[in-house]
């Protein structure tokens, strides 16, 4: 049976949007190998392109999503294969890296994610038709892309105390309202346009958007409409947003899904990154609360130019040897760490709820024991020394559903705030598609 593989990653603050990569069984492609898109400096090569058709044909498969005609598929997979280039493009230019070692941790988490160890991984990868080379190469890519995002938009964005007051007004993440426990899962097409686009480009946007609703309103396919005409960066998932709470949506959306019924689809609805299709395919309520709250200091260090990724880890290694030696945690922070906030406290960052912290931080907090010294771990912010000082049980209370809310809003901002950068940043770019019956620059 042919396995299938996961990988999560984090987008930068809690509760950020993260990609579902999944990839399939690779095949060999033997055609001629033409350049179908030239990106900025960069070329994308034909037998590129088939190979990621081939994968997401395989993933629609699994899914159950009827496939588009072959000649619109390419397109749309060409479109993101040009969104990941440019990214990686600025990612370098920004200087965004993972070393050798980040690498192996993540795909060491995706082999045990998998139930296997790191051999079996790649034996299985290998009967699958699949190198580990390529494998951990696109592993990679998904690591930078997401530290990418992290540093361009979501590191950014800020939720003042106000927006959590509207926030919990309006139902709050827990059940202030009468719907403000349940969750919706949705499915989204989006017609996207220009950051500055003309009157023309909306009107013909419009006209599309309303074109691709009535084919929906008429029974066509939704997923497969996804994948056929939207233009966010779950289109090749069918346009899945998974399951939301209607807080979690942007204003104008949550006030749609609270009005609809299961199976309706409504839109266009117009936003700042186009107009906006929507259905809803389920619902379902949420229970009662409880979480635990971390106490919990650390010791950053902030990569520059002077300071590689490298030298980081091997500080912050020889800071853990000094203080497994007997050293105190609070004296070397305040000497050490480049937070200079909590380096004041000794590295102190009090108490933390849930999502309140970026994921690798996160997860490698939750699985310290009290006491207990983290290895160095990596996060858009640098390299952390962490260390858990207490763990207390909470139920719903009004702290938490603050965090709740501080995370859903920090979602919310990031998934709107990262479709308009990455219009942005394909519109100011150099494109050429060299698709037959295409050729053009954009």
């Amino acid at each position: 049976m042919p396995i299938k593989l996961v990988f999560l990653l984090g987008l930068a603050l809690a509760g950020g949007a993260s990609p579902l990569s999944v990839f399939g069984a690779s095949a060999s492609w033997s055609g001629g190998d033409r350049i179908v898109a030239v990106v900025e400096d960069s070329v994308i090569l034909e037998s590129e392109l088939s190979q990621k058709v081939f994968d997401i044909l395989r993933k629609l498969e699994q899914s159950g999503t009827p496939a588009p005609p072959e000649d619109v598929l390419r397109r749309q997979v060409l479109d993101r294969i040009i969104s990941e280039k440019l990214q990686l493009q600025m990612a370098e230019r920004v200087g965004i890296k993972v070393d050798d070692e980040t690498l192996r941790q993540a795909v060491q988490q995706i082999a045990s994610r998998n139930g296997m160890s790191l051999d079996q991984f790649r034996h299985a990868l290998e009967a699958e038709g699949m190198s580990y080379a390529d494998f951990t190469g696109q592993i990679r890519d998904e690591i930078t892309l997401s530290r990418l995002r992290g540093n361009q938009v979501t590191s950014r964005i800020k939720v003042s105390d106000r927006e959590i007051d509207n926030y919990l007004a309006a139902g709050g993440p827990t059940g202030g309202g009468s719907d403000g426990g349940s969750e919706f899962h949705l499915g989204h097409i989006l017609i996207a346009t220009p950051p500055r686009a003309s009157s023309a480009q909306l009107q013909a946007a419009y006209e599309r958007a309303m074109r691709v609703t009535m084919e929906l309103q008429r029974g066509g396919d939704f997923k497969r409409a996804a994948v056929s005409y939207s233009n966010d960066s779950l289109a090749l998932n069918g346009g899945d947003l998974g399951w939301r709470k209607a807080q979690d949506l942007p204003g104008q959306l949550a006030e749609l899904v609270l009005q609809m019924r299961e199976g309706e689809i409504k839109g266009p609805l117009r936003s700042p990154s186009g107009f906006h299709i929507i259905k809803l395919f389920g619902v379902k309520g949420s229970g009662d609360h409880t979480s635990t709250k971390t106490h919990v200091r650390h010791i950053l260090l902030k990569t520059s130019e002077v300071l590689s990724d490298d030298d980081a880890k091997q500080r912050l290694l020889a800071l853990r040897q000094r203080l497994e030696h007997g050293e105190d945690f609070a004296t070397l922070a305040r000497g050490h760490s480049d937070d200079k906030g909590s380096a004041i406290k000794g590295g102190d960052l009090g108490f933390v709820e849930p999502g309140a912290l970026v994921p690798p931080f996160e997860e490698a907090m939750n699985k310290l024991a009290v006491n207990q010294l983290s290895e160095p771990v990596q996060s858009q912010f640098g390299w952390h020394l962490i260390q858990v000082l207490e763990r207390q049980q909470q139920s719903d209370t009004s702290e938490f559903r603050r965090a709740q809310a501080r995370e859903a809003l920090v979602r919310r901002k990031s998934e709107e705030e990262t479709e308009l950068w990455l219009r942005q940043m394909r519109d100011e770019a150099y494109v050429e598609i060299r698709l037959d019956g295409a050729e053009a620059a954009e």
